[in-house]
Parts: structure tokens; C-alpha cells; sequence
């Protein structure tokens, strides 16, 4: 197995990209696309890539096969499409795209193109949701009742030096950090039913302090707080906070509840970390051994790369499993999209498989 990729953005996150990508020899970066020609080339450059230019040369460029699309998430559905319609197959990141009704434009041109689509996020294939994962399929809490999801904000306006995005349509908790707790909360409980949500702007102009910023103040277009009760197939009900509006907290990321006792898991931004388990009875917790290897150990300088969907795309075009599937990030954006909303239960129209287990292999 060997392919050829193409990278569409050069921005924040495209060098977490390149170094996780590093560890696959057979997934061989070529080209840099980006709509700032010249901040390709810099970012090829960097990283020893012989190509760049804009994006339309990336399109053309019969040599590649994937795309790792890393534009911002207003334009993810416009430039999948183009790149799918180009024959290349496609990962993007999250969220598959800023709309329910552009994401199923994307999968159709998927579908009309006979290319394999994936999406971000991939970080319930790491060692964390894989190993909360068995110990829910082996039934170490008994039956799953409740699970619960907190996110605060990551202060991006005081290290990141262009969040705008994060506040544009398509990002806001519940689109930019969102698709992370619920691919965990999708793989380990399998699909979501209904949803019932709410969410408000908090402070209606944030003020960007990171060094090198690009902008000094940002008019907020979405919401930055939300709430939501999410009731999955297996009969599990969820409650979510999603917000930019709360900056100090002590709240755990995720837990899931059971009949038998709680499980707790780090951070799902992170493929690795501690999870633990303290069934009825024990005198404290205690922590599961991982069931995979690790990808980026939280503590190490891996921590933050990423590419492991990436190569699960891959595998599925030579006929393998494909976890990080276009079906499953469908899915998990309708969820968070309706949590966005004024207060009514939302039906979900679209479900999806819960993801093979990589422990299984």
C-alpha cells in the first residue's frame, strides 16, 4: 500500500498533520495547497514536501490520490466537493461541513464519485476511547444508564493568533470541540435517537490577546453556550455544556454511568490518556490498562498530532474497515447541530454503525 497526498490549508494545524503522517512511510505527503500559494510554499518548504501552489493545482494533480482537507470549517464542504469531484478520496476535518444540508451535498458527491470519504474527528480510534470502549463491551460497569459530557473553553484567544473561525459559523463549542465528545459518546454507545438543546451567545465580543495576533476583537456569529439532553438507540441518556463562556471548571470531561459502576475518560481531544473505572463497591479507582497502542501519550510532544484517521482511510480503500467513516461524521453533526438549537426535541433522521473496535484486530 502507497498514497500519494495532498494537503488543502497550510494553517494552525497542518504541521500536527505532517508529523503524525510521519509515522506511516506508506502515506507520502507531495503537495501543499493552499489559497495563499505563498504560504504554501513556506509550509512545504518546513516540512521537506516538493510541491505546493494553490488549490486548484492540488485538484489537478493526478499523482495524488487523498486529500486531507485543513481548510477552515466554513469552507469544508465547497473544497470536498471539488477535491472528490477531482477523483481524489477525501478526509476532512471536523466538522464534516458547517451544515447538516452542505455535509449531505459532500456525501453525495462521495457517492457519485466512488471515492472514500472520511472525517475528522479520529481521536475515538485512540488508545482512550478504545480502551473505554472494551470495558463497556466486556460489561465492567454493567449496563450503561447515563453518560455525561462537559466542554470549557480552551482560552484560543489568548494562544491562538487568528481564532476567528471559532466564532463563525461552523465553529463555537458545539462545532469545533463538539464532534470530539460525541464521536467518543457515538463509538462507545452507538447512535443518538434525539436531541434536546439549547444555546446562547455569552459575551457577544471577545478580545484576542495571543502573541502574533492577526485581529484585536471578534464579533461572535454563533452560539457559545449550550445545553443538551441526548438520548441514544441503546436507551443511554446523555447531558452535555458545551461553552466558550466558562473558563475555569472542575467538571470531567466525560463519564459514562452503568449499572455496576462509572467509568471516566480524559480529555477526547487526545487519542491517549488515563481512563478510569470504580465499580460499586471499590475504594477508589482505579486505572485500565490501554488496549492499543498509544498514538501521542498526553505529557509527550506527540500529544497533539494527528493522522490516524488518515491512515484508517487509507485502509479502507485496500478494503479495510473505515471507522472514521462519512456516515458516522454525518451522523455525529446532525446531533450537534440540533443541540445548537432553541429548546425542542429534534429527531434524528440519519443513524449510523457503531465503529469496528481496533481492538479486535
Amino acid at each position: 500500500m502507497h498514497h500519494r497526498i495532498g494537503i488543502l490549508g497550510s494553517g494552525n494545524i497542518f504541521g500536527r498533520y505532517v508529523t503524525g503522517l510521519a509515522r506511516y512511510p506508506e502515506l507520502e505527503i507531495v503537495r501543499v495547497g493552499d489559497i495563499d500559494a505563498d504560504r504554501a510554499r513556506r509550509a512545504a518548504e518546513e516540512h521537506g514536501i516538493p510541491m505546493w501552489g494553490d488549490g486548484e493545482e492540488l485538484y489537478g494533480d493526478d499523482s495524488i490520490d487523498i486529500v486531507v482537507n485543513l481548510t477552515p470549517p466554513a469552507h469544508h464542504a465547497s473544497t470536498a466537493i471539488r477535491a472528490l469531484e477531482s477523483g481524489k478520496h477525501v478526509y476532512v476535518e471536523k466538522p464534516l461541513a458547517a451544515t447538516v444540508a452542505e455535509a449531505r451535498k459532500v456525501l453525495a458527491a462521495a457517492e457519485a464519485g466512488g471515492r472514500v470519504l472520511g472525517s475528522a474527528p479520529d481521536t475515538f480510534l485512540g488508545s482512550a476511547s478504545q480502551t473505554a470502549r472494551k470495558a463497556l463491551d466486556d460489561g465492567l460497569i454493567g449496563e450503561p444508564i447515563g453518560a455525561s459530557a462537559f466542554i470549557r473553553h480552551s482560552k484560543a484567544e489568548t494562544w491562538h493568533p487568528d481564532p476567528r473561525f471559532l466564532f463563525q459559523p461552523g465553529g463555537g463549542p458545539v462545532l469545533d470541540m463538539g464532534p470530539y465528545y460525541l464521536a467518543i459518546l457515538v463509538n462507545m454507545l452507538g447512535p443518538i435517537r434525539s436531541v434536546a438543546g439549547a444555546g446562547r451567545v455569552g459575551a457577544p465580543v471577545r478580545t484576542v490577546t495571543a502573541p502574533g495576533r492577526a485581529v484585536d476583537r471578534i464579533e461572535v456569529e454563533v452560539p457559545t453556550h449550550a445545553s443538551a439532553v441526548l438520548a441514544f438507540d441503546s436507551g443511554v441518556i446523555g447531558t452535555t455544556i458545551m461553552s466558550f463562556d466558562v473558563w475555569d471548571s472542575d467538571l470531567p470531561a466525560v463519564e459514562v454511568y452503568g449499572t455496576e459502576g462509572t467509568l471516566t475518560l480524559p480529555n477526547p481531544n487526545h487519542f491517549d490518556g488515563d481512563v478510569r473505572v470504580r465499580r460499586h463497591g471499590d475504594a477508589d479507582w482505579s486505572v485500565l490498562p490501554p488496549v492499543v497502542e498509544l498514538f501521542g501519550a498526553v505529557g509527550t510532544k506527540e500529544q497533539t498530532r494527528r493522522g490516524l484517521g488518515v491512515r484508517d482511510l487509507a485502509d479502507a480503500i485496500e478494503g479495510g474497515p473505515h471507522r472514521a467513516n462519512s456516515a458516522f461524521a454525518f451522523h455525529v453533526l446532525e446531533a450537534l447541530t440540533a443541540i445548537d438549537g432553541p429548546g425542542q426535541v429534534v429527531h434524528l433522521e440519519s443513524t449510523c454503525e457503531r465503529p469496528a473496535p481496533r481492538f479486535a484486530e
